[in-house]
């Protein structure tokens, strides 16, 4: 069973990694990527992955739109991959592509489905994970 924090938070813990939704440019101008940016060490330009106390999964194209469905089911899968490979690491999930970038709760949450128990998610999430 996954853990929940809730929405609009940051983690307390200081060695944990914040996980946010960003878009293909890798310009973390608002939302929780800008979050990223000011508090957790996400570095503009890096896109996709881990930079400093962060983790970048992009939800948004280059010129604004919405990356497919399937686009951010790949990257989200990636992430977990990388969540299982480094079990000592606490990563703290943001509602990623639930803000800005416009997607429904119930159209990424079951993307998680079966992540490690060193994931925490927005307690908005519990019904899909």
């Amino acid at each position: 069973m996954p853990a929940f924090h809730r929405d609009g938070t940051a983690p307390t813990d200081p060695n944990a990694v914040f996980v946010f939704g960003s878009n293909m440019l890798g310009a973390h101008a608002g939302g929780a990527a800008r979050v990223a940016k000011d508090a957790f060490g996400a570095v503009e330009g890096v896109a996709i992955g881990p930079t400093g106390r962060s983790y970048a999964i992009p939800t948004m194209g280059r010129h604004g739109g919405q990356l497919s469905l399937s686009d951010i089911s790949a990257h989200v899968a990636a992430f977990l991959d990388h969540a299982r490979a480094t079990p000592a690491t606490l990563f703290f999930v943001t509602r990623i592509g639930c803000g800005i970038a416009g997607f429904r709760n119930d159209e990424i949450a079951p993307m998680f489905k079966g992540a490690p128990g060193n994931c925490s998610f927005a307690e908005g999430w519990r019904e899909w994970l």
